[in-house]
């Protein structure tokens, strides 16, 4: 499979789960709420890190696969675009805690997450 394809091909499941998981989350809700990304975001760095430390470590993966998963997937899935919007949203209406919050929840989970499964994946 080209590379170019495999990146379009896991994008766009990466997308769609993400799409899924906002859905769930926010289908209620008609003001900014940053849990649907943030919940995206963990999982898409949390399967990353788990592709990093432990497939690669443990297992040979081809460069289409890598490409797939890696650039495709857990870039479609994951998205740093709506987490700033949302947190500038967020603090233009004031919220100026819940925009710090998303900041420090977000940035710090996502760095222990690789944190500790590259700690485990060892």
């Amino acid at each position: 499979m080209n590379l170019w394809f495999a990146v379009f091909i896991g994008g766009g499941l990466g997308s769609i789960v993400r799409f899924a998981i906002s859905a769930i989350t926010t289908s209620n809700f008609k003001q900014i709420r940053p849990e649907a990304t943030l919940i995206s975001n963990i999982l898409a760095t949390l399967l990353l890190g788990v592709i990093l430390y432990y497939f690669h470590e443990k297992q040979s993966l081809s460069d289409t696969t890598k490409a797939f998963l890696i650039t495709g997937f857990c870039g479609g899935f994951s998205t740093f675009s709506t987490f700033s919007y949302e947190t500038i949203e967020l603090m233009k209406h004031h919220s100026y805690f819940y925009g710090a919050l998303n900041i420090g929840i977000s940035l710090s989970l996502g760095i222990a997450v690789l944190f500790f499964v590259s700690k485990f994946a060892n």
